[in-house]
């Protein structure tokens, strides 16, 4: 059982707590006695998080990030905030540069203003302002917005972050479910370093509480690198599935990421995100998404962080089983 300590007066703003990482990351902070204000634009949807601290220690307020006041507000009495507030694809105003810019951008002036030095922001692995995607672009002009406004923030960068509520190895399985065969976008050729959910939200926990250095740049993989094809394989031998993997070149996965993204704009977005793929996307992939060698050798990644993080197959069965033909217990057998 998680030991608590009894919570203190420090209050810790979350931007975009209520989603994927957000909730890891709250329970790590409860547990380490900040009261947790979660910020979200519909705090009503964000009650199930009050469970993850002392009675009281977790609540959530109403914020919007194109709206300055909101954020003064969820900030007031703060001594620290993060901003978690990503997308995975841009939907009508919700632009990348909208969120993960302009957005990162507005929440860190008001944590300035607000007088908040001890200010953590989640980028990505790839945040690159000369990239071809547009995901990648609007995520290195987030972090150069955010050191532009609070010079002491700290940067985390994780590779695809996994756990039981990801949409990575869960969309997987899900099209292992129900497609007769599995694209490999590229070949499958491409390399990834996922990174466990819980060691993200430590890392970040950990920053908070005073370890690293400011205005540093943390980059977040997991124990080992897989190419995307090894990720399809482990996934369908762990759901008891036999799809083929049929190899799928850049340009043609493009293409089918255009026609995607229009059907989905004519279907209002109604399209499982299982059997659909954007442009953006496609492009993410022509590049490897794991640790850099410079981050290795200054310390800048979990172990320099005294870290050891968990591995995809410590993990991943434990929430993948659900994808089986018989569930849970497809490999127990009567004696």
């Amino acid at each position: 059982m998680t030991e608590f300590l009894e919570p203190t007066d420090r209050i810790i703003t979350v931007f975009g707590g209520s989603g994927f990482i957000g909730r890891h990351l709250v329970r790590a902070l409860a547990r380490d006695g900040w009261r947790v204000r979660v910020a979200t634009r519909r705090p009503d949807l964000a009650f199930y998080l009050q469970p993850l601290g002392e009675v009281g220690q977790v609540h959530a307020v109403q914020a919007n990030l194109r709206y300055p006041d909101s954020l003064a507000q969820a900030l007031r009495g703060a001594v620290a905030a993060v901003n978690l507030v990503g997308i995975l694809a841009p939907s009508g105003a919700q632009t990348f540069d909208a969120v993960q810019a302009e957005g990162a951008g507005a929440v860190a002036q008001a944590a300035q203003a607000a007088g908040i030095p001890n200010f953590i922001h989640f980028s990505a692995i790839g945040a690159d302002a000369n990239s071809a995607s547009a995901y990648a672009r609007s995520k290195a002009a987030g972090e150069a917005a955010v050191l532009a406004a609070v010079p002491s923030a700290k940067i985390l960068r994780p590779s695809v972050v996994f756990g039981p509520e990801d949409q990575f190895f869960n969309r997987f399985a899900a099209m292992a479910q129900k497609m007769p065969a599995l694209p490999l976008i590229g070949g499958g050729a491409t390399r990834l370093q996922p990174v466990y959910v819980g060691d993200v939200a430590e890392t970040a926990a950990r920053l908070l509480n005073g370890a690293g250095a400011a205005g540093a740049v943390y980059e977040l993989g997991g124990p080992s690198i897989k190419t995307l094809r090894e990720i399809f394989e482990f996934v369908l031998a762990t759901t008891h599935r036999a799809r083929p993997l049929v190899a799928l070149p850049f340009g043609v996965a493009g293409a089918i990421g255009a026609v995607s993204e229009t059907l989905n704009k004519w279907l209002l977005g109604l399209i499982p995100a299982e059997f659909s793929v954007t442009r953006d996307q496609v492009e993410l992939l022509r590049h490897d998404n794991i640790v850099s060698e410079k981050a290795i050798a200054e310390g800048r990644t979990l172990a320099g962080l005294g870290l050891t993080p968990e591995s995809v197959e410590a993990i991943v069965p434990a929430y993948l089983y659900r994808y089986r033909k018989s569930g849970q217990f497809a490999d127990e057998r009567a004696v």
